[in-house]
């Protein structure tokens, strides 16, 4: 990881990582793409496609697994392919190499964090819906950031099979706030508590009522029980869901394949960009 610092700013990337990974793979020459998957693609288990050498692909995916310390941008695509290291098949290596060139556009990409007046933890909570083609779960994603670039992200299939937006919503602002929980413990011990309550931004109003008011509990007797620790957690003022528009949620971009226009937008927002290109970010 290399790390460049000045009296108003830290950025990180892993620049000569990922040389080292397009060197390895023979990507090195390779065309740049301007998202790391195709928005269209579904990929699955069963594709019909011929199978691959399965070592080369764990390595592969394994590899980028390291890289997304600095590059959240390929945290959604390189969480998806990781479902088929046992099942590699051609399309699943194309959609991977599409990552590294991907890469190869953004070589020099990492994170910036900028100077704030304040460290005042933000969250953002998003989820697909039954976007798994194998066994029809949802992917849930969030996101962390205390003013300017996010410090705290993740991407991860869902446990159970939701049975509407709002439940899968729901699920993922759940694992949101699990997270946040934990932050603030470890906000507290680097003497910077969260005095106020913690914004968890979700894009979903049925899901934010269901955690909030009680006479929805005949619309949600599906939901598993353990959901329903949410509503404590907000009662006692440690977060709160608070309604943001979808062109506004972060964690979009951990959740679904992106249009570039919206991709890079978001990319900008969480503060990934080039260490020459500041203007970007």
């Amino acid at each position: 990881m290399e790390i460049k610092q000045s009296k108003s700013e830290v950025f990180i990337c892993q620049k000569k990582y990922a040389k080292e990974i397009l060197k390895k793979f023979q990507m090195e020459e390779c065309k740049s793409m301007s998202t790391p998957m195709n928005q269209k693609e579904k990929l699955c288990k069963e594709d019909g496609a011929d199978k691959v050498d399965e070592g080369y692909y764990r390595s592969l995916i394994g590899c980028l697994m390291y890289l997304t310390a600095t590059r959240p941008d390929i945290l959604f695509v390189v969480s998806l392919l990781s479902r088929f290291m046992h099942c590699a098949s051609e399309m699943h290596l194309r959609a991977a190499k599409r990552i590294l060139r991907y890469i190869k556009g953004t070589i020099d990409y990492g994170v910036k964090f900028e100077k704030c007046p304040s460290f005042k933890l933000l969250g953002f909570s998003d989820s697909d819906w039954a976007g798994s083609a194998d066994d029809m779960r949802s992917t849930s994603g969030h996101c962390f950031s205390l003013g300017s670039g996010i410090f705290s992200w993740s991407s991860k299939k869902q446990e159970i099979v939701a049975q509407s937006t709002a439940e899968a919503e729901f699920i993922a602002a759940t694992g949101a706030v699990n997270q946040v929980l934990w932050l603030r413990k470890i906000m507290y011990d680097l003497h910077l508590e969260q005095k106020e309550s913690t914004i968890i931004l979700v894009d979903n109003q049925a899901a934010i009522a269901i955690s909030n008011n009680p006479v929805f509990h005949k619309k949600t007797k599906h939901f598993n029980i353990k959901l329903y620790f949410l509503r404590e957690v907000q009662q006692r003022g440690e977060v709160t869901l608070v309604y943001c528009k979808s062109e506004n949620q972060l964690a979009d971009l951990f959740t679904k394949p992106l249009p570039i226009s919206k991709f890079e937008l978001l990319r900008q927002k969480i503060g990934v960009c080039s260490i020459q290109s500041k203007e970007e970010c």
